[in-house]
């Protein structure tokens, strides 16, 4: 018995020992692959960025930051949470910058996040179209606001599977739904009162969900014979005449539509073989508010 109970607890103690959290080393040229893999380059826009943009491919990781866009304030965020990496759902720009200098932002010098990237050592991998239109993206919307999908409204020339735009049914359970339930319910789940167009009264059953902007989703949504567009952003002369041709709209806010990726591409990295406790999703929420409502 007594040597029983040494084995029992030599086999505890080394199953909560070090060896049992042994981590093996993925190199950021590594993760960048395995992301492509979920994330084909294939499947992005031309002129996207997809993959590497900054950073040493033959470097091993040693934290990743996930964030929707890369800014010098996530660079510098990612780095003083011990991240190497910082992966983003946009690009860190579609035009090279011409010069680099250290700045708070973009908007002061165009290579200054290219500049806070290198001076702190943080690779920049950014997965933009490409996750757009991913089979794991297409689900995000819909279920998120109990919507059932059926469909790719603007899909890829390589695969009708994937594309833009989800079409979806109001669950039966929801039956019937009205503009204003689904304004007031994406206003429940995301925070942020939504801009809309359309009778709120008025009763859905067919809605076209879309993050980010909108573009060729709207007329798809119409040919679709959808009832409603939530979307991240849409023009106003667009949101304007489909609106007149009988589609609601529901406008969440860009950032809004799109915040919810960085969980799609967390789950990517730790799948990559990262360990969940070296992934941290940054917040960026708060990049802009409502002012309050104040009766005078």
């Amino acid at each position: 018995m007594v040597g029983k109970k040494k084995e029992q607890g030599g086999l505890a103690q080394r199953a909560s020992g070090p060896l049992s959290k042994q981590v093996n080393p993925v190199t950021v040229g590594a993760l960048e692959q395995a992301l492509l893999r979920d994330f084909p380059a294939a499947d992005a826009e031309e002129w996207d960025r997809t993959g590497i943009t900054v950073g040493d491919p033959a470097r091993l990781v040693e934290g990743v930051a996930v964030a929707l866009d890369p800014t010098v304030a996530a660079v510098e965020e990612a780095a003083d949470r011990g991240a190497n990496v910082l992966v983003t759902h946009h690009p860190a720009f579609l035009t090279p910058p011409d010069a680099f200098s250290p700045a708070s932002s973009v908007a002061a010098n165009p290579g200054a996040l290219v500049w806070a990237a290198v001076a702190r050592g943080v690779a920049l991998l950014s997965y933009h179209t490409a996750l757009d239109v991913s089979a794991q993206a297409q689900r995000m919307l819909p279920g998120m606001l109990n919507l059932s999908f059926k469909s790719v409204v603007v899909p890829l020339a390589s695969s009708r599977r994937k594309g833009y735009g989800q079409l979806c049914t109001v669950r039966a359970a929801d039956d019937p739904l009205t503009l204003g339930q689904l304004a007031a319910r994406c206003t429940s789940v995301f925070a942020r009162q939504p801009r809309v167009w359309g009778d709120f009264s008025r009763e859905l059953e067919r809605v076209v969900t879309c993050t980010g902007s909108a573009g060729e989703v709207g007329s798809a949504a119409l040919r679709a014979q959808a009832d409603c567009l939530v979307c991240g952003e849409v023009k106003y002369h667009d949101a304007l005449a489909l609106s007149q041709a009988g589609l609601a709209v529901v406008e969440l806010g860009h950032d809004t539509s799109e915040l919810p990726l960085t969980a799609i591409l967390a789950a990517a990295v730790e799948g990559a073989g990262i360990p969940g406790e070296r992934i941290t999703i940054l917040d960026q929420t708060e990049n802009w508010s409502y002012p309050e409502t104040t009766r005078v």
